[in-house]
């Protein structure tokens, strides 16, 4: 089968929309025959108050891609001017399409910008009520998108590699109280760094709040971006994997934090309260200084445990079963 992968957010880019759609694309590329239009094709300019992400501006290119490779399936994964332009393209061929809502751009744009969220929720209903299918992360997510009139909704989970993320050989030092994600406003980082603990706080990751937390935090240790087994080695030697976000929409480095043995702390808001189970994986309250405290009480065993139910073959699978059952 050959599909088509439309996505404004690709490698290098370091967050959770690529790293699902990289093991998503190597998943189904044993298979099938899977094409990529992503920003690397396409003159791109960065956002000003996020220079990671660029906008792709010689998009008129996509519609001759499509009628090139002539895909089976076309994902349109993003909302960026690849996905719309590809949108625009498959609606006046009328070419049927499937979605995926990654990133809570409603609550996003309203911390960030101060965008109404009405005026988001009324795009996202445009935009993804024109696919045959479009997948969510996680069942509270689609229970809100559900609330203001997404329609055609699917679950879809999310995974880890086993291969990568396990429990380091040697004895868990569980020294520090660890962040992994991008350090930007939107991820509410402030509202963990700034607590009282009793062991030194790590974080892992980059973006455009660095520099100025830095600064304001002068005893926290600022790690950039971590890979592999060398991210994996830090999870496991944390005794805790704060979340402090309250605008994902699942958070990976959750599971893969379990994975290596090491409970998640956060809020009880969308996303993580489908993930986190109190007392077994991690713990949440509207409280994150208690939330932490008590997730260092869970066993390392019964994180991994819960961890073995991600799997990127499931996320493949249910990609292609979802998929062709939506096109018929």
């Amino acid at each position: 089968m050959k599909i088509l992968l439309v996505t404004d957010a690709w490698i290098p880019q370091v967050n959770g929309v690529v790293t699902t759609l990289e093991n998503l694309v190597k998943k189904l590329s044993i298979d099938h025959d899977v094409k990529i239009i992503e920003p690397n094709n396409f003159v791109s300019v960065p956002i000003p108050f996020y220079k990671e992400i660029k906008l792709s501006l010689n998009v008129f290119k996509i519609k001759k891609i499509i009628n090139d490779f002539r895909p089976d399936l076309i994902h349109i994964a993003t909302e960026g001017p690849l996905g719309l332009y590809a949108r625009k393209v498959c609606l006046m061929k009328k070419i049927k399409f499937s979605s995926s809502y990654h990133t809570n751009y409603p609550l996003y744009l309203k911390k960030m910008l101060g965008v109404p969220v009405q005026f988001t929720n009324r795009f996202e209903r445009w935009f993804h009520n024109a696919a045959c299918v479009t997948f969510v992360n996680t069942p509270s997510h689609k229970k809100e998108l559900e609330e203001i009139g997404i329609k055609k909704l699917a679950l879809w989970s999310r995974g880890i590699d086993e291969n990568i993320f396990f429990p380091t050989p040697n004895d868990r030092n569980n020294s520090y109280y660890l962040y992994v994600g991008r350090v930007s406003k939107e991820k509410n980082l402030e509202s963990f760094l700034s607590l009282e603990l009793d062991k030194k706080k790590v974080v892992v990751g980059d973006g455009p709040s660095l520099k100025s937390l830095k600064k304001k935090y002068p005893d926290v240790e600022f790690l950039g971006y971590k890979f592999g087994r060398e991210l994996a080695e830090i999870y496991s030697n944390a005794c805790v994997k704060v979340f402090p976000s309250r605008t994902d929409t699942f958070g990976i480095v959750m599971i893969e934090a379990n994975a290596c043995g090491t409970p998640v702390a956060g809020y009880p808001v969308t996303g993580p309260i489908d993930v986190v189970k109190n007392g077994e994986n991690g713990y949440l309250n509207k409280d994150l200084y208690q939330a932490i405290k008590q997730a260092q009480k869970i066993d390392p065993k019964s994180c991994i445990a819960y961890s073995k139910k991600y799997s990127w073959d499931e996320v493949a699978s249910n990609f292609i079963s979802t998929v062709t059952t939506a096109y018929l």
